[in-house]
Formats: C-alpha cells, structure tokens, sequence
C-alpha cells in the first residue's frame, strides 16, 4: 500500500484528474497537444546531445538510501533556494528523490510532499504567478512565440489562471519576439540575400512556427527582402507601439 501510495505523489499539481473535465479543460489540452509533443521531442534531443544515452537502471541498480521527512525538507528548501520553479516542479522533484530511495519514515510520502510544497509557498520562495511571468518573458525575449510561452507553462504545471497575465504578456509582444527570432536567424529583412525558392521560404515558415509563431505573422516577415529598410522599421515601430 505505501508503494502506491508512494508512486501517486508525483501525481499531484493543477491536472491532476479527481474530477471530470470541463469542456474548456479539454480544449485547453487539445490545443497544447502538438507543443507539448514537440517540447518533448525538443528536450530529449538536447538531453541526448549533452550527455549521450541514459542508463534507465543505472539508479535502480544502486542501493537506495533512506529518507525521511526531516531530509526531504532540507532537500526541497535546497532546490528552491537554487532554482526558480512552481508548485508543480518541485513535486516532481521531490516524488523522484522519493522514488530513487527507501522511504524510512512512519508519515505518508504524499502527505509530506503536500506540506513541504505548501510550506515553501506559504513562504515565499514558490509564487506559480511570479514564476509564469518570469518565465514567459524569458521566452519571449529569445524570440519565442506565444503559442510555445503556453505549452512550456502547462509543462511546468502552472494553472491557466496563474499563466493568464503572462500569456497576455507574450500575445502583446508576438511581433517584436518574432522580429528577435527573424533577427536571430537571419531571415526575411534580416538576410544577407532575397530567398526566392518557395520550399525553402516554406521550411523558414516551419521554423516560425516550431518556434511558437504564427503563420501569417511568419509570412508577413518574410515577405520583406532585405535592404527594405522603409517596411522594417514600419514593423518596428508597430512593435514599438505594442
């Protein structure tokens, strides 16, 4: 029983199902269904490129060590004094410190892990709001779009009503991030040279979109040929406005 109940710890956050969803949860999960696929693809890719092939045994081949309450409060006011997160991530973290070691103490892991996560918050060092638009406007100063600003939101687990004003954020600032992502990459007015071949303006496109944009946004961009000084800075200005 406490294995169960062990493993049903890293099940706790904003979606966890206790009760049937509404209509607009459904299609708030169905329109993030292909970014969170291609975060998850994104995100193993670089895991793969910076430390090659893991090991899934390797952790459960070594012996466990015990943990107990008392060390696992130590460990989740480390994390969050490291790092900034949401509510949502530090149970992760904590329900995988739970699984990768023998759990020694006489409380319910799912109950400890609920308390600790409240405690933090209660706190301060935890604010899902603060934490959404932090982390919003990090991705759209990269040239990210709204559209990847929502579904790396819903990965971190934090609640639409907690990601609200920084989604509202990133949709003000959609053109001047994708200005930044053209800017970065090199396209449309940003190019050395006029691209004329249709399939590759299609995969520039594509890459637009990958990065959160939208399509007609993408195309507007690339509509404009290098060394049209006059359009750029219309666009500019209209994202200056913005």
């Amino acid at each position: 029983m406490r294995g169960a109940r062990q493993q049903a710890c890293h099940l706790s956050g904003p979606y966890v199902l206790r009760d049937p969803l509404s209509l607009e949860q459904i299609a708030y999960f169905q329109a993030l269904v292909p970014d969170m696929a291609a975060l998850v693809v994104l995100n193993r890719a670089r895991l793969w490129h910076k430390h090659g092939m893991v090991n899934s045994r390797a952790r459960s081949d070594r012996a466990r060590k015990p943990l107990d309450a008392a060390r696992l409060g130590e460990l989740a006011l480390a994390y969050v004094a490291r790092f900034a997160t949401s509510r949502a991530k530090l149970m992760r973290y904590l329900s995988r410190k739970i699984r990768e070691s023998e759990w020694s103490d006489d409380a319910d892991p799912v109950a400890v892990c609920e308390a600790l996560v409240a405690k933090v918050e209660r706190l301060g060092f935890v604010d899902d709001r603060q934490y959404a638009a932090m982390r919003g406007a990090a991705m759209t100063r990269r040239g990210l779009g709204v559209r990847r600003v929502k579904a790396q939101l819903f990965v971190d687990g934090i609640a639409p009503d907690d990601a609200g004003e920084a989604v509202e954020s990133a949709e003000s600032a959609a053109l001047s991030s994708a200005l930044g992502f053209a800017r970065r990459r090199r396209f449309g007015p940003f190019a050395t040279m006029a691209v004329d071949d249709p399939a590759k303006r299609e995969r520039q496109v594509a890459a637009f979109a990958r990065a959160g944009h939208s399509l007609g946004l993408a195309r507007r961009i690339l509509a404009i040929r290098p060394g049209d000084d006059e359009a750029l800075a219309a666009l500019d200005e209209e994202a200056a406005r913005d």
